[in-house]
């Protein structure tokens, strides 16, 4: 096994350990709600809906921010002891947005008759399905082997190059940096083949008419640098687009615009819209596999792949130069 320290594969392991620590309390969750009892009910509304999710954005102060993402409100309708509920919880997973929206609004119509499986104890808790995913903890399993295999095969790999580097460079105390440098550049250059990947695919996607929308201000402050009270306080707009794709209703956001002022929010926001007015219609490539996913400039996300090439040669170059003339 390469000689690093203990922390450095905690880090690299801790993303895994959390999706299988989740997944272990939805098991358990799923457990639990099979001793649920079960009741005949109603769905009375089936329709999309966009919500604000609160997502992580630590260039704001409490480190989150809103989102705007689209979700399926499936409302049904049971009776518990002559008490008539509501609830619109589907599954005991968590729907975190923009995924089989069309899907569930397609399997629970309006005016379908379901089953309703509800906690005895808490009879307001209530979901249509209980069961987990078939082939959930098969796929984490693979899952979990390619992605030791990754980690551990990628840190014997640069141990060897290490290894290799410190007997044919000028520095030998510099073969750490080379490798550093030259793996950077590896991993933006493969995002970068990602993103071109995608966008190539994106513009293979079906077309359809959208409305751009226009946001109001919004007042927030920004994360406090070190020694500050408070961050600077910002104003900005978000710039959305709603479109509908085989009769169903979606929101995505192409663009937010921040200033420490309102006229300079305003400014940047009439830049911006020289490309996209307020009420426009404009087209929308929309992934048909999920059309909750969609861009308005498919090729214009292909060119951030250069980008990311450009910064990956650099760490190659860097490599490089450090490798010839470190010394």
């Amino acid at each position: 096994m390469p000689d690093l320290p203990w922390f450095v594969y905690a880090m690299l392991l801790a993303p895994l350990g959390l999706i299988l620590v989740a997944a272990i309390v939805k098991t358990w969750q799923v457990r639990e709600a099979r001793s649920w009892l079960q009741a005949p009910g109603k769905v009375v509304t089936s329709v999309a809906e966009v919500r604000e999710v609160k997502v992580f954005d630590d260039d704001r102060e409490g480190g989150s921010r809103l989102e705007s993402r689209n979700f399926a409100n499936v409302t049904y309708e049971y009776s518990v002891g002559g008490r008539k509920l509501r609830n619109n919880r589907i599954s005991i997973g968590e729907d975190l947005g923009n995924f089989q929206v069309a899907e569930k609004l397609a399997k629970y119509p309006a005016g379908s008759i379901v089953t309703v499986y509800y906690n005895p104890r808490h009879p307001d808790q209530a979901v249509l399905e209980r069961d987990l995913p078939k082939g959930l903890w098969g796929c984490l399993g693979i899952g979990t082997v390619i992605v030791l295999a990754i980690v551990f095969g990628s840190a014997f790999g640069f141990n060897q190059g290490y290894a290799y580097l410190a007997h044919h460079i000028g520095r030998p105390d510099l073969a750490g940096l080379v490798v550093g440098f030259g793996a950077f550049g590896l991993v933006i250059a493969l995002m970068g083949f990602a993103v071109r990947k995608q966008a190539s695919m994106a513009t293979r996607w079906p077309v359809v008419p959208g409305t751009i929308k226009l946001s109001g201000i919004e007042e927030y402050h920004a994360a406090s640098e070190p020694g500050e009270a408070r961050g600077v306080e910002m104003f900005g707009k978000r710039v959305t687009y709603t479109y509908r794709y085989q009769n169903v209703s979606y929101t995505n956001e192409c663009a937010r615009v921040a200033a420490g002022t309102p006229s300079a929010s305003e400014e940047m926001l009439r830049k911006l819209m020289s490309r996209y007015q307020d009420g426009a219609t404009v087209e929308v490539h929309v992934n048909p596999d999920n059309p909750a996913e969609a861009t308005l400039d498919a090729r214009g996300d292909g060119r951030m792949a250069w980008v990311l090439w450009g910064i990956a040669a650099i760490f190659a170059a860097l490599a490089l130069f450090v490798a010839t003339r470190g010394g």
